[in-house]
């Protein structure tokens, strides 16, 4: 085991990594630039846990109900070997509905062993690539992909991959949030976005493998999502090459892993046998960039928003960056008010605060500026 795997071991306090799975690795590119986040990801450090250990549990996640209602509907959307799905994803694509497709479950068989399921899944997918003999239409659930994160190779499984559809594979997400008069929530699409960009990269990576062009994976994949809040099943087509970007340069990163430990105390960890105490004064070491959208997505979020309170970072990225130099609200006031003069570099967002406070006192006393 080199030094490098030693030190993760120790910051986890030596138990097994925690797996990843597709929204973990989705919520990394969330705050690409947190050491402290990407520090604890990449030794495989139990978030929920570490979170509840330290006194600031995670609040999010989906109901029972969520839970539910998402198994049914894509219980429904699958069924009669994916008749329905393979209708809107033809109509979505613009190409003729075909007559016919084959269905094959790759998690059929091998549900214990996940070499074995990885082993089938690229077999046949990489036997299904476009442009061979057979170039029918096929569809196929449960597909076991891998991944690099942070030197490990995880594994991810899909809702579903549409293969030898149009020409190319592409990637289903089915989702039971609604779409209500053609429009659904903004931050679920966006989230179901990096989701699938995920799975494309990963399918992407199989077929350079097997020496295939990974350009044949479109970058449209298609969202299934319950139209209105009925049951019934409405495709869109999400263009996730941003996503894409942003994944890749967060995984580059957490490959470098030696580069991130550089920026650690040796003596960092995130042992769950610890005390409470210890662990938050620990994790106060590693530099953390909290923002309020952190709150959706990342397990420490809480404890992060507690320990930046005072600081411009907690009011969002775009005051923070707005703010230039600026991290003390308490700063921040005296420098709207004029009572000390701005730092080298503060000179621009002084000017601006100023400015902002002479509109709030004119808007107050119902002068015109």
């Amino acid at each position: 085991m080199t030094s490098t795997e030693e030190r993760l071991a120790a910051i986890r306090g030596g138990v097994p990594p925690r797996r990843h799975n597709a929204r973990t690795i989705a919520a990394l590119t969330g705050n690409p630039g947190c050491t402290r986040r990407a520090v604890l990801d990449g030794a495989g450090v139990d978030k929920p846990k570490l979170a509840e250990r330290i006194g600031f549990p995670a609040r999010f996640g989906q109901s029972r109900f969520a839970i539910t209602r998402g198994k049914a509907f894509e219980a429904q959307v699958k069924a009669d070997g994916g008749a329905e799905l393979l209708r809107l994803v033809a109509e979505r694509l613009g190409v003729p509905v075909p007559a016919a497709a084959s269905w094959t479950d790759l998690g059929d068989g091998v549900e214990d062993d996940t070499a074995a399921r990885h082993r089938r899944s690229a077999a046949l997918l990489t036997g299904a690539t476009p442009g061979g003999t057979d170039d029918t239409a096929a569809l196929f659930d449960h597909p076991l992909l891998g991944l690099e994160v942070a030197g490990r190779r995880v594994h991810l499984e899909p809702d579903l991959v549409a293969a030898r559809l149009a020409g190319r594979f592409h990637v289903v997400e089915i989702k039971s949030f609604p779409v209500v008069d053609g429009q659904a929530d903004p931050a679920k699409v966006s989230g179901a976005a990096i989701q699938a960009a995920v799975y494309v990269l990963a399918l992407r990576e199989l077929l350079a493998a097997a020496g295939h062009d990974p350009e044949l994976v479109s970058h449209d994949a298609v969202l299934v999502c319950p139209r209105d809040f009925a049951l019934q099943p409405v495709a869109s087509l999400v263009d996730v090459r941003k996503q894409l970007l942003v994944l890749r340069r967060q995984l580059d990163r957490m490959a470098r892993v030696d580069a991130l430990l550089a920026a650690v105390p040796g003596d960092f960890t995130a042992d769950l046998t610890v005390e409470p105490a210890a662990l938050l004064a620990a994790l106060s070491q590693v530099q953390a960039r909290y923002a309020p959208d952190c709150l959706a997505a990342c397990e420490l979020a809480y404890f992060c928003r507690h320990e930046a309170r005072g600081h411009t970072g907690a009011l969002g990225r775009p005051v923070r960056e707005a703010l230039g130099g600026v991290a003390e609200v308490d700063d921040v006031l005296a420098l709207a008010a004029g009572e000390r003069a701005p730092e080298p570099g503060q000179e621009e967002a002084a000017a601006l605060l100023r400015a902002a406070a002479r509109l709030r006192a004119d808007a107050l006393t119902g002068n015109p500026a």
